[in-house]
């Protein structure tokens, strides 16, 4: 399994991009696709329903040799063995913790991924200890409906002053991944440009050889 820092397309299993399919058919899709990472974020589900679901798409991640991150819920990642757990600032910092040590649970080796929406914030999370930051939303998305992009600024200052690796996401697609790039992201994470696609594998696939080809 890569590192963090080795990972670059960041997929998602969301429950509101489901559309009806088999959410254990996409994640092999994303898996074959070539991402590095799978996100289960299942905002509508209860706990109960997103343990059910994750002890599934273990299996499927571990084979495949890909991450797999659970939205929300760190001690579901710890049960399922998933290494890695993410959390949003109204998850984590109006929660009141300061620490992701306060969120992992004892005794795991989980890292923990913080979304942030401006330079503040991210200078917070990786003092607070996060694993990884994701930026955005950098353009606005209907995945985050009503808030704004942030712009391809906030990822150039990203690229200029974050520390560990991290994520650019948010409205990208293949037409404008190219700014994002340019911009200093080397890592990003896509929702509705994948899971829409007609062939989610080729969506991926076109995503991660365009990143790789700015790595090299």
């Amino acid at each position: 399994m890569k590192s963090l820092a080795d990972c670059l397309l960041y997929g998602f299993v969301d429950s509101a991009y489901l559309d009806g399919r088999d959410p254990e058919g996409l994640c092999r899709q994303l898996c074959d696709g070539g991402a590095d990472l799978v996100q289960l974020r299942a905002k509508d589900w209860s706990e109960t329903e997103v343990l059910r679901l994750a002890k599934r798409l273990a299996l499927i991640t571990a084979d495949a040799g890909v991450r797999l991150v659970i939205n929300d819920f760190p001690e579901i990642a710890a049960e399922v063995d998933a290494k890695t757990a993410h959390l949003g600032q109204e998850d984590f910092f109006d929660a009141g913790h300061q620490q992701v040590d306060e969120v992992k649970p004892s005794g795991s080796s989980l890292e923990l991924g913080l979304s942030t929406h401006a330079p503040y914030q991210a200078k917070r999370a990786c003092e607070a200890g996060a694993d990884y930051v994701a930026i955005g939303p950098v353009f606005a998305t209907p995945t985050k409906p009503g808030r704004p992009g942030v712009t391809l600024e906030y990822v150039r200052w990203a690229a200029a002053n974050i520390d560990r690796p991290w994520f650019a996401i948010g409205g990208i697609h293949l037409e404008n991944l190219n700014e994002v790039l340019e911009a200093g992201a080397r890592r990003v994470c896509v929702v509705s440009a994948i899971l829409r696609a007609p062939d989610v594998a080729g969506a991926c696939r076109a995503f991660k050889e365009r990143l790789l080809s700015a790595a090299d």
